[in-house]
This record gives C-alpha cells, structure tokens and sequence, in this order.
C-alpha cells in the first residue's frame, strides 16, 4: 500500500480509502438494503489491507454509517483516521428530508452527533459536505465556525467536499483547507482544469470521490445488473446510468479490461489508478459494501500505470467519447 501525505500540513494517508455511503442501508438518497454483518466484515477487510482512513458522512443512513464506523472502530484498535461530513442534515425537518445547512449552530450540533455515533471525542478529517445556498450564511461564517472547531481540539484537520474554486478561495484566508473532495473518474475528468491545479498551488490535498463512477467503471457492472438494482438505489435515478449515457460508459469500462490483464488485476484497480497517477491527487475514496468488493480494487493501492497505459486509455475517452471534462 501506498502513502502519500494529505497538503501541505496532513497526515500521511493510504492513497485508497474505504467509503461508507452504501453501508448506510436505506434512505432518500441510499443504495438499497444493506447487510449489516456486510458492511462491519468490509470495513475490516479494508484495514486489514492496509487502509488507514474510513470516509463516512453523518448524512449517510441518517447517521447509520456513523454508527457501523464507530463499532468497527472499537472492534479493531488500530489507528484508523476518521474523515466524516456535516451541513447535508435532517434534523427538525419532515421525515425522508435532507437539506443542505452551514449556519455555525448546526455544524457544531452536527459535530456532537456524530462524536456521539462515531464514540470519540475528535474527528481527524471534518468537511463541509456541499455548499450551502439555501439559508444565506456567507461561507466565512462557516468556515470560521470549522477554524473554531481546531482550535477547541474537537477537529484536528479541516477539509471542503464538491466546493468551487471561488469558495475555496474565500475559505483560504481564514484557514488553511486541508483538503478538497471532488467527484473524479475517468468518467467525471472535471476537476482536472481548476481544482487540481489550484489544490496544487495551495498546499491543499485532493481525495476524489467516485473514481469507479459509483460501479460502472468497476467491470462488473452491465445492464442486467441495472434492471436487478432496488427499486429505492439512488442511481436509477442518475442519467449516467440510464442511455445514451450508459453504453458508452459501458465501452468505456471494457477498453480497460486490456490494462487490467496486462497488470493482473481487476478492471476497478485500474480506473482507481487512473485517478491516483493525475497531478494533485492524494487519495482516492471507494465505497464498498461486501468483502468481496474489495478484491476488485485495493490492488490501485500499489498498482503503478506507465505511459502506454495512460496513452491506451486516453485513447479509450476519446474514441468512446463517454465522460465528461
């Protein structure tokens, strides 16, 4: 497994992290049922492996995730980072609802939930989950509130998810942002034209989300697999997974199988190796729900792609045209 230290100012992280949004089970934005023995068996395969950090968000499962962080946690007693996410919250509001809130007074309400489900007294990565543009705080507030937060202990690094580079720039001067968490796959190469490069210039560290573009870049994703999916899984919903989009995502995810083979691994290894080899990426998320997902992927956590590779699969982008960026 590889290391690589996160910005200028971080912990030394393992370039793959485990990601909880699945293993939250139902809920409005959820994937479906969700085996609980599942989720506390993958998040052990995970660290057994070599992965040194968990991502989960107080969001996922309406706090569910966090719960099956916190067990799994104990059960271990290894030194684990926790990165997780507040200001997507539910709390007050009608039941099956979820809206976005960065007022000072609900991150720190937030923050205490989670310590409560999570069973500590700090968290090691914490992060605006989205911008919030539905109660009017202008971010300096917000991110004054999470600068407070270091300095009180409770937060011991402090980070940004899906920000632009305007917000983070307007974050910057009251704190350093430790790290950006961006969508970025092969298919979703948006963030390559400002945000890396901006993160780079920053000393802020990158950790990519959805680099399997939530399954479909995994090599096992197809369109049976799509009419199988729970009638409540999120990505019936998403365009990605529905056509003209989905068969070139699926072409896509084929022209990486020659990559695969050549290296000895599964298709998800290289898709996450591709994100990892970009100028200004740290780590890479993936989400898992079941042990055996793993083995697909934590190869990317030592797997080096040389230039005809990269070559091969720039090729690929661009004669599939699939993907965006």
């Amino acid at each position: 497994m590889q290391f690589r230290k996160l910005g200028s100012q971080g912990p030394e992280i393992s370039v793959v992290g485990v990601g909880t949004w699945a293993i939250g089970g139902p809920w409005r934005f959820g994937w479906g049922p969700q085996d609980d023995d599942e989720s506390i068996a993958a998040l052990h395969r995970a660290f057994d492996a070599g992965i040194n950090w968990v991502d989960t968000a107080a969001v996922y499962g309406l706090g569910h995730a966090e719960e099956i962080v916190g067990q799994v946690l104990r059960e271990t007693g290894e030194d684990v980072l926790v990165a997780t996410k507040c200001g997507r919250t539910w709390y007050g509001r009608p039941e099956g609802e979820v809206g976005n809130d960065l007022r000072p007074e609900s991150i720190r309400f937030e923050l205490e939930q989670s310590l409560k489900r999570l069973g500590t007294d700090h968290v090691d990565l914490y992060q605006f989950h989205w911008p919030d543009l539905a109660t009017g705080t202008a971010v300096e507030d917000s991110w004054a509130t999470m600068a407070a937060l270091v300095e009180e202990g409770k937060v011991r690094f402090a980070g940004v998810s899906n920000f632009d580079v305007e917000l983070l720039e307007r974050c910057e001067p009251i704190r350093h942002v430790d790290s950006l968490q961006p969508p970025f796959s092969l298919l979703d190469r948006r963030a390559a034209v400002e945000l890396l490069p901006w993160c780079r210039r920053n000393g802020t560290g990158v950790i990519a989300y959805s680099p399997m573009k939530s399954g479909l870049l995994s090599g096992s994703f197809d369109a049976e697999r799509l009419r199988s999916m729970p009638e409540d899984d999120w990505r019936r919903q998403d365009p990605e997974f529905a056509e003209p989009l989905l068969s070139a995502n699926l072409a896509l995810a084929e022209r990486l199988r020659p990559v695969a083979g050549r290296h000895r691994v599964g298709v998800g290894a290289v898709a996450v190796a591709w994100v990892l080899t970009q100028p200004g990426v740290t780590a890479a998320i993936v989400g898992t729900r079941r042990p055996s997902q793993i083995e697909g992927w934590i190869a990317a956590g030592s797997l080096t792609l040389d230039a005809d590779d990269l070559a091969e699969l720039d090729r690929a982008v661009v004669e599939t045209g699939a993907g965006r960026g």
